[in-house]
């Protein structure tokens, strides 16, 4: 048979890495110098000398002690030093650190949190739009690359299966799972159905499969339907095409936006830097196993965001770039939110926006029935 496919696909605490065990111990001095140096090297993205460090109300010190601090938390591998006469920036282990146990997690200002009201209470029932606006907010708030990635289709429980007939001889499957996801097939049929015996055999498809994973109907759809009896040639189609209406797509989960709020960064104004960050994210199946990997081994993770700096992410290509990520629910299945960028990023807001963004996404299935109004 000929057959013709498009298929479109509709989509705190934070959680850190194992602790080091060789991690040198601070003081707090040198807890409150290193905390300082990676919030005004966020701030102003040049090296932090002790003599702008002294300046702060915060610091009861010295610049020459300051300076021995600073000195000492370099030698500890929390601090480097990337010129002979410049000051220090801070290390993948300073960062980490800062985010382990100095970092604040700031409120969102009420402006923030009407915005997200305004801009998601009216797309709650739109998955696709959803995803796509909170990635387009999320670079805009944070000057960052948002991102989002839909929950895999295979583990979505099936609520129904429509089809509906199309010009030119096409039939449209539309499968409808737990969460607002939604999947759509196009095939050819050359049989010119009445509606009446396609909505028979939509009813009969229904009671054998919806309920069941993709997964499982995928694995078992052999055995559910082949004694099915069909005059029309429906079952038979859904037996031939099976392995494709049940499958999970090779694309189009992977969503994200701002890529010229993160190019004004000063981390990418040489035009190497733009390319490589452009070909990282361009990416899919790379980014999308980066995302997953992160909550592969915790699946309690809904509601916390999980910041990887660095090499922690186990990708070469990644090791310039931080991700802050928190996981959403839909029904049954799981996706995830949030933003990429430099190393060189206000952890603790980026954190507080992803998690406010991932509350505003997450219908657990317990709560479909629920009204899917916008946290306060």
């Amino acid at each position: 048979m000929d057959t013709r496919v498009h298929i479109i696909v509709f989509p705190s605490t934070v959680s850190s890495v194992e602790p080091r065990d060789d991690r040198p111990s601070l003081s707090d001095r040198e807890r409150n110098i290193l905390r300082l140096v990676v919030e005004q090297f966020v701030d102003t993205a040049g090296p932090v000398g002790s003599r702008s460090l002294a300046k702060d109300a915060n610091v009861d010190l010295s610049a020459a002690s300051i300076r021995n601090t600073m000195a000492d938390l370099e030698d500890m591998g929390y601090l480097d030093h990337p010129y002979t006469s410049a000051g220090r920036v801070p290390t993948q282990l300073g960062y980490r650190t800062f985010v382990d146990e100095l970092m604040d997690t700031p409120e969102l200002s009420e402006v923030e949190r009407e915005v997200l009201k305004v801009k998601l209470a009216r797309l709650v029932s739109d998955t696709d739009e959803l995803l796509s606006e909170s990635t387009r907010l999320l670079s805009k708030l944070t000057n960052l690359l948002g991102i989002a990635l839909s929950p895999r289709l295979s583990t979505a429980v099936l609520d129904r299966l429509d089809i509906v007939p199309l010009s030119g001889s096409r039939l449209m499957f539309v499968l409808s799972v737990r969460g607002g996801l939604v999947k759509t097939v196009v095939l050819s049929f050359e049989s010119d159905l009445p509606r009446s015996k396609i909505d028979r055999i939509v009813s009969i498809l229904n009671e054998r499969i919806a309920g069941l994973t993709l997964r499982e109907i995928r694995d078992t759809y052999e055995e559910r339907l082949k004694d099915l009896p069909d005059d029309t040639g429906l079952v038979q189609l859904v037996l031939d095409e099976a392995s494709l209406l049940f499958s999970e797509p090779d694309e189009g989960r992977l969503q994200f936006d701002g890529t010229q709020n993160i190019i004004s960064q000063p981390e990418f104004q040489e035009p190497d830097d733009v390319r490589q960050l452009i070909e990282t994210i361009e990416d899919e199946d790379r980014i999308v196993q980066v995302l997953e990997n992160l909550f592969e081994a915790n699946p309690e993770a809904v509601g916390q965001a999980v910041v990887r700096i660095g090499s922690e992410t186990d990708e070469a290509e990644m090791d310039d770039y931080s991700i802050v990520l928190s996981p959403y629910q839909l029904g049954d299945t799981v996706g995830s939110l949030g933003v990429i960028g430099p190393k060189r990023m206000d952890y603790g807001r980026a954190v507080a926006l992803v998690e406010k963004m991932a509350s505003v996404v997450n219908r657990p299935a317990d709560d479909e029935a629920a009204d899917p109004s916008v946290p306060s």
